[in-house]
């Protein structure tokens, strides 16, 4: 079974340790993770796409230049809350700015890509949402994919069992679970069983993903809800 990968904070308390030699690759896993809500965010404030993508990369290189993670803490919430407060004061800074034709300086400390990720604006059912709405539900799509991405792993050699159950896992199976069954040469008992087993790691690896973005006595169901409820705006 593939192990987890470094949690979250973990990888925000390395990023802010400048000394070290992990800080720079803890950072930039930090950015390829979460720069999209980040843009996303940022593009709902300012309604300019080519602005939104210099923010957004001036926003992370300064997370690096300023050393803003040292002083990050996870006792004092959820990595949610911490990134989505952490632009929201970078916007409020970068409209006092009088120069803002040096936006990032010149330097790019990753490649974003954002053209694949501007197709998800072609498909953003609600153009109502706030940004910070629109933030949380890029970050809890975010969590399904690398839950999605973790149970593809643990799947592998069972790939079409995975795709034909993985739509039992938000409700949306498009045949009843016999006919799969009957599609896999399977049981209908021994098919509600490999549904059941699917269904029972999929919350295991998500209540797993959600731990590693809170603080050690924060409520991880509380949080699952609310992801759950940025998706369904």
């Amino acid at each position: 079974m593939p192990t987890l990968r470094s949690t979250h904070w973990s990888l925000v308390l390395a990023a802010g340790r400048r000394a070290s030699p992990e800080s720079e690759r803890a950072l930039a896993e930090l950015c390829q993770t979460y720069w999209p809500p980040v843009h996303d965010y940022i593009r709902r404030q300012t309604n300019d796409l080519h602005l939104a993508q210099d923010l957004t990369q001036e926003f992370f290189a300064r997370l690096l230049e300023k050393n803003a993670l040292a002083a990050a803490d996870p006792q004092r919430g959820c990595f949610r809350a911490f990134l989505l407060t952490s632009v929201m004061n970078f916007l409020a800074n970068a409209r006092d700015r009088a120069q803002a034709q040096k936006r990032g300086g010149g330097r790019k400390i990753l490649t974003l890509d954002f053209a694949a990720h501007d197709s998800y604006w072609n498909i953003e059912p609600s153009h109502e949402l706030t940004p910070e709405k629109l933030f949380d539900r890029r970050w809890a799509l975010l969590v399904l994919e690398a839950v999605f991405a973790r149970l593809r792993e643990e799947y592998a050699g069972k790939n079409e069992l995975f795709e034909r159950l993985k739509d039992f896992l938000t409700g949306e199976l498009s045949a009843s679970l016999a006919e799969i069954g009957a599609k896999l040469d399977m049981s209908e008992g021994a098919i509600k069983t490999a549904a059941h087993r699917l269904r029972k790691r999929f919350r295991a690896l998500l209540r797993a993903e959600v731990a590693q973005t809170l603080a050690d006595d924060e409520p991880i169901d509380e949080e699952i809800r609310a992801l759950f409820d940025a998706l369904a705006s």
